[in-house]
């Protein structure tokens, strides 16, 4: 074997080294039962929480020049409580009063649950899959007479556009909100032994804040595949990746991780 393909081979291999500490790139958890709290005290390692992207909401006239009016659009498909958050308050300032009868479709049941917070809930006009987008579609598929507005980011996943051009329908995507790079450039001389991810964007903002970023013993946990290619693409070495069959969530991957390091130590 080359000495650059051994060099590639140990890139490539996951490092196992003792975890003291993690960086979350998500905002604190409100609940105080979040298994982050639990795995913290559980295997005694501090965990911070550093959002490395936030959320900046569309104005009215951002809306308007993407040519969308609201009361043209009986069917709302909402992915993420966000982009419900993002609709209401748009209609709140363009003094649109929702009618009754609109139609609202989300991939799971938490997001279903979530348009409590602005409208009355009835099932016979809310409809939500199990989850999958695969569902979501499934779901529409029933209601395809409608003229369905989707609310989003400026980022919108391209499986989402692939599924509704799918299935036929009267459909318009509106970037009601978008994903904004955090400045953290007190993090510039801190160091932590684990950097979790959890989207292409939380990457991104890593190399905009610091372009020099150097990986060295700095163990790169990500979640998802997106977040996983996206993290090779940037050169980094994945030491701790989620979800698997084995651990279906960020916080179990990070124990089983922290585990066989710390008992090597």
């Amino acid at each position: 074997m080359s000495k650059k393909e051994n060099k590639q081979e140990n890139k490539d291999k996951p490092l196992i080294k003792k975890v003291k500490s993690i960086l979350v790139s998500q905002p604190k958890p409100q609940n105080e039962k979040s298994p982050y709290f639990n795995l913290s005290k559980k295997l005694k390692v501090k965990v911070d929480f550093r959002p490395f992207i936030h959320v900046e909401g569309a104005s009215v006239k951002d809306v308007r020049r993407q040519k969308i009016d609201l009361s043209q659009y009986d069917s709302i498909i909402f992915t993420s409580r966000t982009a419900i958050d993002h609709y209401f308050r748009i209609a709140e300032e363009m003094r649109y009063n929702i009618p009754n009868t609109n139609r609202y479709f989300t991939p799971s049941e938490t997001v279903a649950k979530y348009l409590q917070k602005y409208i009355v809930y009835r099932k016979r006009r809310i409809f939500y899959g199990d989850g999958t987008l695969k569902s979501l579609g499934e779901i529409i598929k029933k209601y395809p007479q409608g003229k369905f507005l989707l609310p989003s980011s400026d980022k919108l996943k391209p499986e989402i556009p692939q599924l509704l051009n799918s299935l036929g329908i009267n459909w318009k995507s509106g970037m009601f909100f978008k994903t904004v790079i955090s400045d953290l450039s007190d993090l510039a001389d801190v160091y932590y032994d684990v950097l979790v991810f959890f989207s292409p964007s939380g990457i991104e903002s890593l190399f905009h804040n610091f372009p020099d970023f150097k990986q060295n013993d700095t163990r790169i946990a990500v979640f998802g595949n997106n977040t996983y290619q996206a993290a090779l693409d940037r050169g980094l070495r994945v030491d701790i990746k989620a979800p698997t069959k084995e651990t279906p969530s960020m916080t179990m991957a990070l124990e089983k991780y922290i585990k066989e390091a710390n008992k090597r130590s």
